[in-house]
């Protein structure tokens, strides 16, 4: 049985989000959950669900908690007992194969890369989120956020793991991948862009070259590969727009009788809408790279967020995707790379 250990107090809404999604996951995908947090704080949580006490989920004690205030670099250096810095020992100890958070974004990166080590071959670990598209499967992009500055060599080792991740996880088959820029053709983009082109060639991947912004959610490309700084803009900037159209149309069709008539006959498609583009169909953000399983959570993550992400961590693990990883950059032949990007 797969176990996987969740920061109970990371949330937003936690542990109550974390409890129910555990629960959740616990339930559906038969996985074993180790509730990381304050005990006197998620035990209650737990109790108000009486069927928890059949299922193989546990509470492990962490005296402290990481805010969402705190200082990422600070808080992992003098917050030693923390549920982030519990869970992801765990994870490096082999009692659990992977974590969950929805806590401070860079403390939980910051834990797992000095706490469970790094895939041997990657320089820096990448995040990566999954996306809809037009044609109904969902893409990857990455890095979203791990890395504001990224070198070439970089980018191409993101292009492995996320090829990989496409692949095992999203069960998309020969993913297509593409560097994210401002035009198809080779010579526009920025000097990071044109660096790595060439190494992105090198690679036994489905390299189809350049991509535009709009491409990401036209079902034209599985695999978007661009800096931290970049990824974090698009991804940002999507959420917005994917507020702006649910908010508008919500609006619309409710400012009159008329479209409140036509909104209750059309609500099933409107279900199917709202769960297309809805980011908790997917769970959270895989961090491709470390050791061992971590996977990154909106703090505002609702249940079904936080069980899909438990289910996608599960599925990593059983996958073995960091072998995968490691044994892919290791075929991909350093030495070409390094010289190539001379």
């Amino acid at each position: 049985m797969v176990t996987i250990a969740v920061d109970a107090m990371g949330g937003d809404n936690a542990p109550r989000i974390e409890v129910e999604g555990a629960l959740a996951a616990s339930e559906a995908f038969g996985v074993k959950i180790l509730l990381v947090g304050r005990e006197e704080v998620v035990r209650p949580e737990l109790d108000k669900h009486g069927r928890w006490k059949h299922l193989p989920i546990e509470i492990v004690h962490a005296s402290e908690v990481i805010t969402m205030e705190d200082s990422a670099a600070k808080a992992v250096r003098s917050k030693k007992d923390s549920s982030i810095r519990i869970a992801s020992r765990l994870v490096r100890d082999g009692v659990a194969d992977g974590l969950v958070s929805a806590g401070n974004t860079g403390a939980v990166m910051a834990t797992a890369k000095m706490v469970q080590g790094i895939v041997h071959g990657v320089e820096r670990p990448s995040l990566a989120t999954t996306l809809p598209t037009s044609t109904g499967h969902p893409a990857v992009l990455l890095d979203v956020g791990a890395n504001v500055d990224s070198t070439p060599r970089m980018l191409a080792q993101f292009a492995v793991m996320g090829e990989i991740y496409a692949r095992n996880i999203l069960h998309l088959a020969n993913p297509r991948v593409g560097l994210l820029s401002i035009g198809e053709e080779e010579h526009k983009g920025n000097e990071l862009t044109k660096a790595a082109t060439p190494l992105l060639k090198l690679l036994p991947i489905n390299f189809i070259g350049n991509v535009e912004g709009r491409d990401l959610y036209r079902g034209s490309v599985d695999v978007v590969v661009c800096d931290g700084f970049t990824g974090n803009v698009a991804l940002k900037i999507s959420e917005g727009v994917a507020e702006l159209v649910m908010h508008s149309l919500r609006e619309s069709l409710t400012s009159s009788l008329l479209g409140k008539v036509g909104a209750y006959l059309a609500k099933g498609g409107f279900r199917k809408f709202k769960r297309r583009v809805d980011y908790s169909e997917y769970g959270g953000a895989p961090l491709l790279g470390v050791k061992g399983v971590c996977i990154i959570c909106h703090g505002s993550s609702n249940t079904n967020a936080m069980k899909n992400a438990i289910r996608v961590a599960a599925e990593f693990a059983r996958e073995k995707l960091n072998a995968k990883i490691e044994d892919e950059l290791h075929r991909s032949t350093a030495s070409e790379l390094a010289a190539s990007a001379e």
